[in-house]
């Protein structure tokens, strides 16, 4: 009857995986509390009322500090599987690997003297 052989274990997994958000959704949905008012509908931060409103600017520094770390945290990602396999990959990977630390370095001083990461 099962074309596959050997998948059924992955059917019931895929089966219990697929049902377990549904169900989690579905238990919060029947105990959550029912009663609508003015007091549900209002911001709530960290229990003080909240002060001003919520469309407020930000400083641009937040945004530029943000995607440098996102940047230097994303080469940290592609350098360790290099690493890893360090030994087997050769001298060319070695080379291709300095190249790519030198674009970030080169990123990173642009961002230097640009002061994105200045926080005066």
């Amino acid at each position: 009857m099962f074309v596959l052989t050997g998948y059924e274990y992955l059917l019931v997994f895929l089966l219990l995986c697929g049902s377990v958000p549904i169900l989690a959704l579905g238990i919060a949905y029947f105990l959550r509390p029912k009663r609508e008012g003015a007091s549900r509908r209002t911001t709530y931060e960290s229990g003080m009322e909240p002060i001003g409103g919520a469309w407020i600017q930000f400083n641009i520094r937040y945004y530029m500090f943000a995607l440098v770390f996102v940047i230097f945290d994303v080469e940290t990602v592609f350098l360790y599987p290099w690493a890893v396999a360090f030994s087997k990959l050769g001298l060319l990977a070695f080379i291709e690997a300095l190249i790519f630390i030198a674009i970030l370095v080169v990123g990173l001083v642009y961002a230097w003297r640009k002061g994105a990461l200045e926080w005066s």
